[in-house]
């Protein structure tokens, strides 16, 4: 290599998780390399962090490298899921493919192709509004659509030394907000007897950061414990992501999901009574295997009785090595899409519905961008907010008096605000 630093381009699909552990690879890399966060610039070395959760994500990730290799860098690094349960497939595809599966390998890996050394710890990049704080990994449920236990293997938990080490940094840095996130960050837990992750939050809560956000939670993890955790401490913001997949009982059974509409209904009603005014989102899984139109229907129905604030909807897509995808029942790719499409149109007007209740409401919004005399940030409750500049900067914490809604998001008046 020449003296100049070298150029790391870095691109990331999948989950949050994914999205956490590329920004750690990022800070660990920023010492002695430009590192080039979802961008098709020209670098020395392309890292590819793959998701494999279905076969639409395999053919994305695939396409993903072979992108990669024609942009004519030395090397194309591939990470994440896909290359832990498939690394001869990706190897095959071209000599300069270098698989690295083990993530805790991966910065050292990456350095050492281009002559650059690690840094020690993760670095506190300023400017960052929310940053995620990966406390769990791995699955040990076997929900028969996913492939993820084979790909991430059993949960691990991520010391709680280590874990309130860092989110004290990004305190001090005045990191507006931390996501504390993981594969299935329920089954958290730092050793027998040890902190779980309704411990934790409080732990979090006491290093002054001023927002922390639950990244997702599965239903049966959303405990008594748990929910009063959470509302003990006001730095919670009142929002939660709960995976629901499909409201039809024998849809949820198939799936392996381990209870029916009426168990997440009454875990719904719970979190809404400790958490007063909050908001859930939720994934839906539309076309899985002997989906009829009835079970559709009683899907659509039971969401749309639920009050969700936002749906994140998925068309099924079989996933090899996975139970329901050696199913006879396929239900065709049309009718895959339609139902999709009818599921975001419901998701759409719960949105509308739910931005109605906020008019003339007040809440805070970390600010995230500005540009032409607007600024745009995340409320509390996870909607996207637009106001007048007035002073605001990216990273300035905003009270916001909500006046009205524009397309999918809110338009406020800022009462007051915090420049971080």
């Amino acid at each position: 290599m020449d003296d100049r630093r070298p150029r790391i381009a870095l691109r990331t699909l999948g989950c949050k998780v994914n999205r956490t552990e590329s920004e750690a690879l990022a800070d660990a890399l920023s010492g002695e390399c430009d590192v080039l966060m979802d961008t098709d610039a020209t670098a020395d070395v392309v890292v590819v962090n793959t998701c494999t959760v279905t076969g639409e994500a395999d053919a994305k990730a695939r396409k993903a490298v072979r992108h990669a290799l024609s942009g004519g860098s030395a090397a194309v690094v591939v990470t994440g899921c896909l290359a832990a349960v498939d690394p001869d497939g990706l190897r095959a595809l071209d000599p300069r493919v270098i698989v690295e599966a083990d993530r805790t390998l991966l910065a050292r890996r990456v350095a050492s192709i281009v002559g650059a050394s690690v840094g020690e710890g993760a670095a506190v990049r300023r400017g960052r509004t929310r940053v995620m704080v990966k406390v769990q990994d791995g699955c040990d449920r076997r929900c028969s659509y996913c492939i993820v236990p084979d790909a991430r293997g059993l949960p691990t938990s991520v010391a709680t030394t280590s874990v309130i080490r860092r989110v004290a940094e990004l305190a001090a840095s005045n990191t507006p907000e931390v996501v504390l996130t993981g594969i299935n960050i329920g089954r958290y837990r730092d050793g027998d007897g040890a902190p779980d992750l309704a411990a934790l939050v409080g732990l979090v809560a006491e290093t002054g950061i001023g927002r922390v956000r639950i990244s997702s939670i599965e239903p049966l993890d959303l405990d008594e414990r748990l929910l009063s955790a959470l509302s003990a401490e006001p730095a919670v913001v009142p929002h939660l992501h709960v995976p629901l997949q499909s409201g039809c009982d024998r849809t949820l059974a198939e799936m392996g999901r381990g209870y029916d509409s009426a168990h997440f209904a009454d875990i719904l009603r719970l979190a809404r009574h400790a958490l007063p005014g909050l908001s859930v989102t939720t994934d839906v899984i539309v076309g899985f295997p002997g989906e009829t139109d009835d079970d559709f229907a009683a899907s659509m129905g039971f969401i749309e009785r639920a009050g969700f604030t936002r749906l994140h909807v998925f068309r099924y897509s079989p996933r090899r090595g996975t139970a329901a995808a050696h199913r006879g029942d396929q239900v065709p790719p049309g009718v895959r899409s339609a139902r999709a499409d009818a599921m975001r149109g419901l998701s759409d007007r719960l949105l509308r519905a739910y931005a109605r209740t906020r008019v003339g409401s007040v809440t805070t919004v970390c600010v995230e961008r500005t540009a032409d005399g607007r600024a745009r940030g995340t409320a509390d409750d996870s909607l996207q907010v637009d106001m007048p500049v007035t002073g605001l900067v990216r990273g300035s914490v905003a009270r916001v008096r909500i006046e009205g809604i524009e397309g999918r998001g809110l338009v406020g008046t800022v009462l007051e605000s915090e420049v971080r």
